[in-house]
């Protein structure tokens, strides 16, 4: 079966970095584009960026140059680079899938991971 885990989450401070990373399994990986979302308590899920199957990046305006999406076929991995970290960007960041095309609806996603917790501290 389809599994996506997400790992790298963690405490930082204001203006930190961090590198939150996707492991795929069970799909062809190559053929899916991945997304990251967002969400805090009481929220809805939040469109962070994408990547499309063919390496075409999309982003939020609220991350746009703050944060990278990047894939690593070989690997079978997708990642999130998050710089210049704010407390607004405190949530649970959740990894996603879809054949191809990205899209910034969380309904037209297969596959979700579990999640990890970014924590920014002021």
């Amino acid at each position: 079966q389809v599994q996506l885990v997400e790992s790298g989450g963690g405490l930082v401070q204001g203006g930190g970095s961090l590198r939150l990373s996707c492991a795929a399994s069970g799909l062809t990986f190559s053929a899916y584009a991945m997304a990251w979302f967002r969400q805090t308590p009481g929220r809805d899920r939040e469109f962070v960026a994408a990547i499309n199957w063919s390496g075409r990046p999309n982003y939020s305006d609220s991350v746009k140059g703050r944060f990278t999406i990047s894939r690593d076929n070989a690997k079978n991995a997708a990642y999130l680079q998050v710089s210049g970290l704010k407390p607004d960007d405190t949530a649970v960041y959740y990894c996603a899938a879809r054949l191809r095309i990205a899209t910034y609806q969380p309904h037209d996603y297969s596959y979700w991971g579990q999640g990890t917790q970014v924590t920014v501290s002021s």
